[in-house]
């Protein structure tokens, strides 16, 4: 099969996916359960089904592959956050959604076994200063955002409590997740979904 041949595809009855989705199909499976270090791309052609030079034709390199598999990871996490709360959540659902959407990802992990948060697993095997770090910072900030504008809507004219609330939630949802793939369950996010909840009636 030519690079052209594998970029036409299409999803649907008798044909295939696009080259581009099952490249990155196939990258997402083996680096969040090998590692991005330990995947080489000969690896990702054969399990795509595409040939070495298909994957350059819609990936620059293994670095810019890395950079569309978390950009794409991520924005899964918001389509299934999205799907569970809806478009206009009550604050408090809100909150409690990002803890529920991280169980579902634990509970049924769409890329095989459950060893964490894929983005943190990522980052762990960046050196200081590389870009991917900072994609995954910047990921992660934007989920530290959403509870952050979700707990200021519970707390009107008390931003300083707010800012104080959030910022201990979006922790304890880092550190249940650290711990939750070293344990390969969700059992220590549905406690810190209760610790929040607390932290929630508390406030």
């Amino acid at each position: 099969m030519s690079a052209e041949q594998d970029s036409a595809g299409t999803a649907g009855p008798g044909r295939r996916r696009p080259a581009r989705e099952r490249i990155l199909r196939a990258a997402a499976r083996r680096f969040y359960q090998e590692g991005v270090t330990a995947t080489g791309i000969d690896t990702i052609t054969a399990e795509a089904g595409v040939a070495k030079m298909s994957l350059y034709n819609n990936f620059s390199s293994k670095a810019d592959l890395v950079r569309a598999y978390l950009d794409d990871r991520h924005e899964d996490w918001l389509v299934r956050y999205r799907e569970r709360v809806g478009a206009e959540p009550d604050p408090r659902d809100g909150v409690l959604g990002v803890f529920d959407t991280y169980i579902d990802g634990a509970d049924a992990p769409p890329t095989g076994r459950f060893r964490g948060c894929g983005l943190l697993n990522a980052a762990a095997e960046m050196p200081a200063g590389h870009e991917g770090r900072a994609q995954v910072r910047r990921q992660k900030e934007e989920v530290e955002r959403m509870i952050a504008d979700h707990v200021t809507a519970l707390l009107p004219g008390r931003p300083d409590a707010a800012r104080a609330t959030a910022r201990q939630i979006a922790f304890l949802l880092e550190g249940a997740m650290v711990r939750a793939g070293l344990e390969g369950d969700s059992r220590c996010l549905r406690d810190a979904r209760a610790m929040a909840e607390r932290l929630l009636d508390q406030a």
